[in-house]
């Protein structure tokens, strides 16, 4: 409000000056333009000197000179405080305050009535999609019909789902699905012992089911204890035909890798920091941080196998998935259906009273 207040007094002041300088004779007009001029010289003497600073310009002044610049031929010369590269930058800037002001930016607005007889219509045809509502507007002879898009935001429609593509039919994601019950995942955590010396714990758990299959403690893991494992989680046949697992030193080596050939097992190495790539495996790491090792330390390698043995148990049997819709990893027998107040929750400790398992009493 208070610029509104100075430019208007600025126009008001400039147009005054016009007004006088125009009804003022030729004479008296020289003599007022070669003491005007004086002074202005001795100010830029000033100026230059740095005795005073430069005078800032107002909103009012800067549209007088580009007036100017378009009404007289000589406004270069005139000039004393400014470039003339300024006042042609004022005038690019008032054209563009002009144009942005003249020009009308985006759609025009839909009036309520035109929105309450889309929804109507909608309402009475919802099999009609936006563009079959545009059609039929356009076949009552109205003439400021709304674009199919405009009247999309007005009506709940079901989003259509594009058939996938090429690539997407090939992804990563999708193959992992249509080939879950044939892949295992693999990864090593650390833990930290009471002493701080670290153990290195191996996971293997299935795409299909999130069970883990097998895990291993040990505290320098090798391509020949790695094979061993291998073993022990494969029996009678069990081995998956996919093994996903990161750039470890360990799952890279030829030995190591020349025996899950062996083994008809292909062996699915995702590319360098790209863990997500392996992302069931990261989240049952950061589960088993999570649930055990925030609340219990383990002393040695065997404390740390007896806590692992028994979580692993409960993660499989009792921990419910939400991927599962609730279930578990290992589908045990359900205990007959009851009405909660027939029923006797009798519970038991798992971890030493960290977790609780409950069964239906008689």
């Amino acid at each position: 409000m208070k610029q509104l207040k100075r430019y208007m007094l600025d126009c008001l002041c400039l147009l005054g000056l016009f007004i006088r300088l125009r009804i003022m004779p030729e004479k008296k007009k020289d003599l007022r333009i070669i003491a005007l001029e004086a002074q202005v010289a001795l100010m830029q003497a000033d100026i230059i000197m740095g005795k005073v600073a430069k005078p800032r310009s107002t909103p009012a002044f800067r549209q007088l000179w580009v007036l100017l610049s378009e009404r007289y031929p000589g406004w270069r010369d005139s000039l004393v405080f400014f470039k003339p590269e300024t006042v042609i930058r004022w005038h690019k800037s008032a054209f563009k305050c002009f144009w942005r002001r003249k020009s009308k930016a985006g759609r025009p607005k839909i009036s309520m009535k035109t929105i309450w007889f889309i929804k109507k219509m909608h309402r009475e045809n919802p099999a009609l999609s936006p563009e079959k509502i545009h059609d039929r507007l356009l076949g009552l002879n109205i003439a400021d019909v709304p674009a199919p898009n405009s009247i999309a935001k007005y009506i709940k429609t079901k989003p259509v789902r594009k058939p996938p593509s090429q690539r997407q039919r090939q992804s990563w994601q999708v193959f992992l699905t249509n080939q879950a019950k044939g892949i295992w995942a693999m990864d090593f955590a650390v833990v930290p012992t009471v002493l701080f010396r670290p153990l290195y714990v191996l996971f293997m758990i299935s795409h299909d089911r999130r069970k883990i299959e097998h895990f291993a403690v040990t505290e320098s893991p090798n391509e020949h204890w790695m094979v061993q494992q291998i073993r022990n989680a494969t029996p009678y046949e069990k081995a998956p035909k996919y093994l996903i697992h990161d750039n470890g030193s360990v799952f890279k080596s030829a030995f190591f890798q020349q025996f899950l050939v062996t083994c008809g097992i292909k062996s699915k190495c995702i590319m360098p920091k790209s863990p997500w790539q392996n992302g069931i495996c990261e989240r049952l790491i950061g589960i088993v941080r999570r649930e055990l090792f925030d609340y219990i330390i383990p002393f040695n390698e065997n404390h740390l196998w007896r806590l692992l043995a028994e979580y692993v148990d409960y993660y499989n049997h009792e921990r419910p998935h939400r991927f599962l819709d609730g279930g578990t990893p290992v589908v045990g027998e359900r205990p007959p259906l009851r009405l909660v107040e027939d029923a006797v929750l009798e519970g038991r400790s798992v971890l030493g009273g960290l977790y609780h398992l409950y069964d239906k009493g008689a």
